[in-house]
C-alpha cells in the first residue's frame, strides 16, 4: 500500500512560491519529506487553476514558471469527466443536507478536488488531499491540513 497526496491551492501556492517564509520553507521541507519516503504528491488540475489564476493576476512571472517546474516534476491529474460528475453529485448531496462550501453560484473547487482524489485513488492505495482547511474537503474524501500527512 503506498501513500497518494493530492495538493490543494494552498499548499502548493506555498511549494511554489518564490519567497522564502517559515511556512513556505516548511511546505517545502514536508514535500521533500514526503518524496523521500516514498509518497506519490499529485498535482491536481483543479489546484493548478487556482494558484495560476491568481499568478496571473497579479503577473507573477516567477510563481508561474516554478509552478510549471513542480507540474514537470510531480504526476498530474487532470480534469475528467468522472470527477466532474462526481463532484456535481456531491455537490447536490452538499446542498441538500445543509453543507455546501461555497456560494451555490460558484464553481465550487472543493467539490472538484475531492472528486479528483476520490477518482485518483487506486486499490489497496491510501489516497489524501493535504491543504490548509479541511472542513469543506474532510466531507467527500479524506483530507488533511498539509503538515500533518507524514
Amino acid at each position: 500500500m503506498s501513500l497518494i497526496v493530492l495538493l490543494d491551492a494552498g499548499p502548493l501556492g506555498m511549494i511554489t512560491n518564490p519567497k522564502s517564509s517559515p511556512e513556505n520553507e516548511a511546505c517545502k521541507n514536508w514535500l521533500t519529506s514526503l518524496a523521500y519516503k516514498g509518497a506519490e504528491v499529485v498535482v491536481p488540475e483543479i489546484a493548478d487553476y487556482e494558484v495560476r489564476r491568481e499568478l496571473l493576476r497579479a503577473g507573477k512571472e516567477r510563481g508561474i514558471a516554478r509552478l510549471d517546474a513542480l507540474k514537470s516534476m510531480l504526476p498530474y491529474a487532470p480534469i475528467t469527466t468522472a470527477a466532474m460528475l462526481k463532484a456535481a453529485e456531491d455537490w447536490a448531496i452538499a446542498r441538500k443536507t445543509g453543507r455546501q462550501s461555497a456560494d451555490d453560484a460558484s464553481l465550487d473547487a472543493d467539490m472538484i478536488l475531492a472528486a479528483q482524489a476520490v477518482e485518483f485513488g487506486r486499490d489497496g492505495d491510501e489516497t489524501i488531499i493535504a491543504t490548509t482547511n479541511i472542513r469543506h474537503l474532510a466531507l467527500f474524501s479524506p483530507a488533511r491540513i498539509w503538515h500533518e500527512i507524514s
